[in-house]
This record gives C-alpha cells, sequence and structure tokens, in this order.
C-alpha cells in the first residue's frame, strides 16, 4: 500500500516555485471573494444587512507570510491531497451609497463594480499560472 503523507510539496520544489504558490493561493481569494460579492447581491433587500468584502492583498500577505505548514494528511486512499482551510480576513462595512428611504446597505452599481474588478483578477491569474505550465510543459519536451 503506498504512503499517501510522503509526496512532494509543490511550494518548495525547484520546479514549483514561490510564483505558483502566490497564483495559487490567489485563485484561491478570488473564487471566496466571488461568493461573498455574490452573497451581498443576494442579500441586496434584506434591510439591515451589511455587505462584506475580502481585502485581496492583506488577505495574499496574511497566506503567504504565514508559516505553518498548509497540508492535510491523507488517511484513506479516496481522501483528495487538497488543502481547502485557507483563512480568510472578511470585513462588513456599510456601502457609502446607503438608499435611507429604504434602509437598504448594499448598492448593485459598488458591488457589480467588485464583481467585474474580481473576474478581472481571476482571468489574469488564471492567464499568468497558463502561461507558467506552458513553460514547464516547453521544459519537459525539450528535455526529451
Amino acid at each position: 500500500m503506498a504512503d499517501f503523507n510522503k509526496g512532494i510539496d509543490m511550494a518548495d520544489s525547484r520546479i514549483f516555485n514561490r510564483t505558483f504558490k502566490v497564483l495559487s493561493n490567489s485563485l484561491d481569494i478570488a473564487a471566496r471573494r466571488h461568493t461573498v460579492i455574490a452573497g451581498n447581491i443576494a442579500n441586496m433587500d434584506t434591510i439591515g444587512y451589511k455587505p462584506r468584502d475580502i481585502d485581496f492583498k492583506k488577505t495574499l500577505e496574511k497566506i503567504m507570510n504565514d508559516k505553518q505548514p498548509r497540508t492535510m494528511s491523507v488517511t484513506d486512499p479516496k481522501h483528495f491531497s487538497g488543502n481547502d482551510n485557507t483563512t480568510t480576513s472578511i470585513k462588513s462595512e456599510i456601502s457609502r451609497y446607503v438608499d435611507l428611504e429604504h434602509l437598504d446597505s448594499v448598492n448593485i452599481d459598488t458591488e457589480m463594480d467588485h464583481l467585474v474588478e474580481n473576474n478581472i483578477k481571476f482571468s489574469e491569474t488564471t492567464e499568468m499560472l497558463l502561461r507558467k505550465m506552458s513553460i514547464l510543459r516547453n521544459a519537459i519536451q525539450e528535455g526529451e
């Protein structure tokens, strides 16, 4: 039986350097932020709801500076080997465009701006990751 706890830590290998770790964490944060923004939009008509957001830069810095190993122990071959316990900092803030007549605190224009900005970050990060993988693929093909 194979030992599933032993494996290559991609963040520490020479091939998958810090760039890969930053890109991977950036994608995770962007996906989480998308969920938070979608929640804000879903609660747009909820009276008294305070919109939430994730500070992308601070969260990424916190994850990258964390010295704790971010690996999970795999005790069964059917378990996933991924890690999904990334901590995020979510802050609630009332939008400056509050409709006082209806007591709504979620501004759809602001949330859509956040959604577009987050989508662009996600797309750019995905493109960078694809380019990194393309470089690795070309290096492997040259060695064959």
